[in-house]
């Protein structure tokens, strides 16, 4: 099941631990920093297509993205 808090606190500890600030996240994601601001504060859902740029940008599964599991492993 999709957790929103489970997908924001990882969205946001994966970006810092890359030592990434939002505006530096906003442009390799191709959205604004607003955005960014507000997927992070779990007041916006991320698109599909953000997911997987997410997912690929950090080389972890989508379903540790969103919460369905705790392993950050991709699954090839």
């Amino acid at each position: 099941m999709f957790s929103q808090e489970i997908f924001s606190e990882r969205f946001s500890a994966l970006r810092k631990g890359a030592k990434l600030n939002q505006s530096q996240m906003a442009e390799i994601l191709g959205i604004t920093q607003a955005a960014i601001s507000k997927i992070e504060k779990g007041e916006r859902a991320a698109s599909i297509e953000v997911l997987c740029t997410l997912a690929d940008y950090f080389d972890v599964s989508l379903d540790y993205l969103v919460g369905r599991t705790d392993k950050p492993e991709v699954n090839r």
